[in-house]
């Protein structure tokens, strides 16, 4: 059973050095790969010194990096673990576990049950981290405690079936909702939190990848839940039209005339975009349940090459 820790990196010589060492000395049976996404310290370089696969992403952000280390390398279990050294590797072992054990396809280290509200000194990353964390369990009626935290561990499973489509920092995102779109084994662990050490600078914008995350959750819930999106617009664009249409309705009833054509036509346009909405709702719908399908099907052949 091999188990491998992968480290997306982008300008973090002040902490990589630290990283490595933790986990060689936590998981000495572990290969160590740091992807380098166009770092311009020498992050990569001390990384090659401390005795960890070097290899470098080009395109820019933690979505491409991801994807790459996924299609990359092959193992048993991947502990994915961020290079600024806010996580103690002693939670590796703890989610290596329940993945290798067969209880997991994805565990998670949920930072804030523990320390994460006392450690972090940047309110709008906590106000971002519980407002997705609600909104995320509000629309597929889960109870996951942290959606986007950067520990956590895979099954050769989940990895080689995750078809990654963020770029940035959006994809722990992605990686919370693909697993429960597909129905696969999730575990949370609580684990220790601690801020960046002095010198260390977040990468993370408060206000644009923010942005970008909860536009993520919007589309991913377009795509995964369509009856749902499309049916609620339409409701709400029934209930708009109605509106207008109510003081028309009562002007007829009194005069036996239609005194607004023009909001009548507007209205009638807006009904009509409702039902089509409605329609695209049912259609994408059984469309989407075709693809759960095949991708059923598709995961029953990736696990019988596991073990063959």
């Amino acid at each position: 059973m091999r188990t491998s820790i992968v480290i997306p990196c982008f300008n973090e010589e002040k902490t990589i050095k630290a990283v490595i060492k933790d986990f060689k000395d936590t998981m000495p049976y572990a290969e160590i790969y740091v992807y380098d996404n166009n770092s311009t310290d020498k992050t990569a370089k001390i990384a090659s010194e401390c005795g960890a696969i070097v290899r470098h992403e080009p395109r820019q952000g933690k979505g491409n990096v991801v994807r790459t280390m996924f299609r990359d390398i092959d193992a048993d279990c991947y502990i994915m673990v961020d290079g600024d050294n806010t996580y103690p590797a002693a939670f590796g072992p703890v989610l290596e576990k329940f993945v290798l054990d067969g209880q997991a396809d994805m565990a998670i280290g949920d930072r804030l049950s523990s320390t994460y509200f006392q450690e972090n000194k940047r309110p709008f990353h906590n106000f971002g981290n519980v407002l997705v964390r609600w909104l995320i369990n509000h629309l597929y009626k889960a109870h996951v405690n942290d959606i986007m935290t950067g520990a956590r561990a895979f099954s050769r499973d989940f990895v080689k079936s995750f078809a990654i489509m963020s770029k940035g920092f959006e994809i722990e995102t992605e990686m919370t909702i693909f697993a429960l779109e597909n129905n696969l084994k999730l575990v949370e662990v609580p684990i220790e939190y601690r801020d960046r050490p002095e010198g260390s600078v977040s990468k993370l914008n408060t206000f644009s990848d923010g942005i970008k995350v909860l536009l993520t959750v919007i589309q991913l819930f377009r795509d995964t839940r369509p009856m749902k999106f499309f049916c609620t617009l339409s409701a709400l664009l029934i209930l708009i039209g109605s509106v207008f249409f109510i003081p028309i309705l009562n002007a007829y009833w009194e005069t036996g005339l239609v005194l607004k054509i023009p909001t009548l036509i507007m209205v009638v346009f807006i009904w009509i975009t409702a039902i089509l909405l409605a329609f695209c709702g049912i259609i994408l719908s059984a469309l989407h349940k075709k693809s759960r399908q095949d991708f059923e099907r598709y995961l029953n052949l990736l696990h019988e090459d596991n073990y063959m």
